[in-house]
């Protein structure tokens, strides 16, 4: 019972871990910028550069927005479409994979006996943590990125310092949970074997109730009295030595 709860559970954080690195796709401000307000001046923010990974866009303080859209495919910078690719790649092998641990969960009636459910879900684990990892190069790259052009904005004054959104806080989070999940998958599905080997071995007492059940009704009581008198005679030669 409780390891189809565990598995209930995994799936579960696998999904939502999903859920949170697909909303950071179409969230804004990946990075932001703020002009006006900074060292402890009193001038009030007037400004705001922020981007995503589809277009860049400046927001005044009357909250008018205006963005320009990145270019195609072979005019975007090589680390966007570095973590686009990496992103998209990495919701793909953790669908793939969630659609798997549901095949290989002991609470359904599909994928098989028992130990072919317990290969899927290994696998299926496999194949979402290979998607985590993907999900957590992009979020590092794009972070990696970011912080690079702060330090050398702080260097130079006349560039805009960029500093990390939301959406990439919330990513890695996703790919913890992600990963938790699988994590729980994999606990489940590698069971300890030693209980069933101990119980595979017949006790004494066993075989003698399998001898009794053996022995016909009139000839139970002559059974007894013979390992008895074989027994007396075991303990009298042993007294003689």
């Amino acid at each position: 019972m409780w390891r189809r709860l565990a598995q209930i559970l995994g799936l579960l954080l696998c999904i939502l871990g999903l859920g949170l690195v697909g909303c950071t796709l179409a969230m804004d401000h990946w990075r932001v910028a703020q002009l006006g307000g900074q060292g402890g001046s009193s001038v009030v923010v007037t400004a705001w550069y922020w981007s995503n990974l589809w277009k860049d866009c400046y927001e005044d303080s009357t909250a008018v927005v205006n963005c320009v859209d990145l270019g195609v495919l072979w005019r975007v910078k090589a680390h966007i479409q570095a973590v686009r690719g990496l992103l998209l790649a990495g919701l793909c092998l953790g669908l793939t994979g969630a659609v798997l641990s549901f095949f290989g969960m002991e609470c359904t009636r599909i994928g098989g006996d028992q130990k072919s459910k317990e290969r899927i879900l290994i696998a299926a684990s496999a194949v979402q943590l290979v998607g985590c990892v993907s999900d957590v190069a992009g979020f590092c790259l794009y972070i990696n990125r970011v912080a690079s052009v702060f330090l050398h904005s702080k260097a130079d004054s006349s560039k805009l310092s960029y500093e990390i959104g939301p959406p990439l806080y919330l990513g890695l989070v996703g790919s913890i949970l992600i990963a938790l999940g699988c994590t729980v998958h994999c606990a489940t599905a590698c069971r300890v074997n030693h209980p069933e080997r101990h119980a595979a071995v017949p006790s004494i007492r066993g075989e003698e109730e399998e001898e009794e059940k053996e022995v016909l009704p009139g000839e139970k009581h002559i059974h007894q009295q013979s390992r008895r008198s074989v027994s007396c005679y075991k303990m009298a030669s042993v007294v003689i030595v």
